[in-house]
């Protein structure tokens, strides 16, 4: 091995010291304030859902149509929030807490389609409505047609 590798050139050495400047001048994110408004936005939102499932159940809808109607109603809300733009304010302070219950899959799709609809309804809110949910979506599809392949198979 030479002395010359081990030596860092005076590109390497500026690269270095800007990381460490880039670095030093980086704000800490705020992580108690982010994980305590991910537990309570997302935890309310999840409370919301329980209380209107509870809601469907005693209006005498089985569990599984009780299901299907809060799920619904979640999606439509949380489409509507998405394109009256509170969905986004409230995101700021919930981060992960709006993302992972179904509310933040209904954003996924709401918040694209909203992006691009002055390009017109096909080339805009068309192509655009499954940019984020179009590839879970797929994975769920293959997945769904998997399994019942290897259910049918193995029955």
């Amino acid at each position: 091995m030479t002395d010359e590798k081990l030596i860092p050139s005076d590109r390497e050495l500026q690269e270095m010291q800007y990381q460490m400047m880039v670095t030093s001048a980086k704000p800490k994110p705020p992580l108690l304030r982010n994980v305590l408004g991910a537990f309570v936005i997302g935890g309310a939102i999840c409370v919301f859902g329980q209380a209107l499932l509870n809601f469907f159940k005693s209006s005498g809808l089985a569990k599984p149509e009780a299901g299907a109607a809060t799920s619904a109603v979640l999606v439509f809300l949380a489409a509507l929030l998405t394109g009256l733009g509170v969905y986004d304010s409230i995101a700021k302070y919930a981060g992960a807490g709006t993302i992972v219950p179904i509310t933040g899959f209904a954003n996924s799709i709401v918040a694209p389609a909203m992006e691009f609809r002055q390009e017109g309804m096909v080339f805009g809110v068309g192509q655009r409505i499954f940019t984020l949910a179009g590839p879970v979506l797929a994975f769920g599809f293959v997945t769904a047609w998997l399994i019942g392949l290897i259910t049918y198979l193995f029955k």
